[in-house]
């Protein structure tokens, strides 16, 4: 018996990262998954459905159920669409993930490009606003479900020269609180994983970005990212994903409005 047996989950943004660790989690736990990602191959291949496909081939590859979906987020029909794909197939949606995100660039506020800024909060805000609002048009009537949305540290402490990405995850904190109040009383709790630095291949392009900018060393540029986490570490996707798949439990009624924070004591 598994923690999400016969329910089902939409998670968008999952054909890689962070995002297909909650796909793999949720399936483990017996949910039949939407797999979401808005295309582009994460092996260069220039198949823009390979993202999401390779994680529904790895669902049933363990024995479970799962669709792919290549809309955008910041879609409003596509997230009709989206949520369509579920209730069709399966006849019902019982949790929706929004992992789907961007970085944003790193500049000062006062040289911060306008439509950087515009695209960070569109996809980070703007997109778990439409996913949410059409899914819950179908499990608030249902009288059950789980929102869980994937924000960051930065959406509970400030950063500097990222100022579109914090504003987007504060903004999406704000999102959570406020959907939280609104349908209480309906059965679905919304809530928020606040992860820190996540082992992901975008750290590590990041890293070869710096080094190939800075001339410094790979590892001394990783040491620099977690100098200051107690733990001493970043977090693994899998340990962001087991929360997201615990929040996505109806055993955890009683638990919406909340910010998880997963930072190994480095933001309390």
């Amino acid at each position: 018996m598994g923690l999400l047996d016969e329910k089902v989950v939409l998670i968008t943004g999952a054909g890689g990262g962070i995002g297909r660790a909650h796909a793999l989690a949720c399936a483990r736990e017996g949910a039949r998954v939407v797999v979401n990602d808005l295309g582009g191959a994460r092996d260069g291949s220039g198949d823009d459905q390979s993202a999401a496909s390779r994680v529904v081939a790895e669902i049933e590859a363990l024995g479970g159920q799962a669709v792919a979906s290549f809309d955008s987020v910041t879609d409003p029909a596509g997230c009709v669409r989206m949520v369509a794909l579920a209730t069709e197939r399966w006849g019902r949606l019982d949790a929706v993930v929004n992992n789907a995100g961007v970085g944003g660039v790193r500049a000062p506020t006062a040289a911060y490009p306008d439509d950087d800024w515009a695209r960070t909060l569109a996809v980070n805000a703007g997109g778990v606003f439409y996913g949410t609002k059409h899914a819950l048009r179908h499990m608030a009537p249902a009288g059950r479900g789980a929102v869980v949305n994937v924000a960051s540290v930065a959406g509970v402490t400030g950063a500097p020269y990222v100022s579109a990405y914090v504003a987007a995850k504060h903004g999406l904190m704000g999102l959570t609180r406020a959907l939280a109040l609104e349908v209480a009383k309906k059965g679905v709790t919304v809530n928020a994983v606040c992860p820190g630095y996540v082992d992901t291949d975008l750290i590590a392009t990041s890293v070869e970005a710096l080094h190939a900018a800075t001339g410094q060393a790979p590892d001394d540029l990783r040491d620099a990212l977690v100098r200051h986490n107690p733990v001493g570490r970043m977090l693994t996707p899998d340990e962001v994903a087991s929360s997201v798949a615990w929040l996505c439990h109806p055993d955890q009624a009683m638990v919406t409005g909340h910010a998880l924070v997963l930072s190994g004591g480095e933001v309390m």
